[in-house]
């Protein structure tokens, strides 16, 4: 991270009318989340993630996947937002509008206060029927070894986590917003995201071609550093203090993007 890219993104933020924040599961990670991956050591290291994390592994086995989830939950709940997602929160108040589409299921965006969040992967705090989707808004048991999902009060399905398993298409609703939002921002923060996981990974993508400016913040490059006009290289928690610091001086100032 240079004093220069930090100065030009500045700009950039501080020029915008419309700003999306797109992020990944590096910025979870900041806060103590383990990424799904990482997710798999420990108790869960002998499971292969299809039966975690597919329709047909929890139709396989239900009890596990409905505990495995639980206890995910429970270790997610423990966590607290970063100083990353409390700039986020800051900087929606000095830039016209800010809206965070992200990858995360842990509701941290929410919980630190961003007012207007998409999320792509769903929520790991919301739970569904398997065979309808009916929505469930009672309370859930604590974790606690061999779980049995809950029925549907309404179909008697069982409950399920609310969140995209491999395999399946990622929420309607929440997809055509966010590429709408891509379409038509002026900027894209591109936060804590390796860039592999598709179709979120083309919204940088999709800004760029209809002209906004991106700005990556990631400890490393990743595999979308080629689209982005600044790279800003540093933990989202330490670069986007400064950088919102940075957007308030220059918006102070009058700057504009360049």
């Amino acid at each position: 991270m240079t004093p220069e890219g930090m100065e030009r993104a500045a700009r950039i933020l501080a020029g915008a009318h419309r700003v999306v924040v797109s992020s990944g599961a590096g910025m979870s990670k900041e806060s103590g989340i383990p990424t799904f991956r990482d997710a798999m050591d420990g108790l869960w290291a002998n499971y292969d993630p299809q039966q975690l994390a597919t329709e047909a592994g929890f139709r396989a086995d239900p009890r596990r996947v409905w505990t495995w989830y639980a206890w995910r939950r429970e270790r997610i709940a423990q966590a607290s937002p970063n100083p990353g997602h409390h700039a986020l929160v800051r900087l929606q108040d000095i830039v016209p509008r800010l809206t965070v589409v992200t990858q995360n299921i842990d509701g941290l965006h929410a919980r630190a206060g961003s007012a207007d969040v998409v999320e792509l992967h769903g929520s790991i705090h919301r739970v569904k029927c398997l065979d309808r989707g009916h929505p469930f808004d009672g309370p859930l048991p604590p974790y606690a070894d061999d779980q049995d999902p809950q029925p549907c009060p309404i179909c008697d399905s069982p409950l399920r986590p609310d969140v995209v398993w491999f395999g399946e298409m990622l929420p309607k609703q929440a997809t055509e917003r966010a590429w709408s939002l891509a379409e038509r921002c002026d900027a894209m923060l591109l936060i804590g995201t390796s860039g592999t996981v598709w179709p979120a990974a083309e919204l940088p993508l999709v800004a760029r071609r209809h002209g906004a400016r991106v700005i990556e913040v990631n400890p490393e490059p990743s595999e979308l550093t080629h689209a982005a006009d600044v790279f800003l290289q540093g933990p989202s928690g330490e670069v986007l203090p400064a950088l919102v610091e940075a957007v308030a001086r220059a918006r102070s100032a009058g700057a504009s993007p360049r």
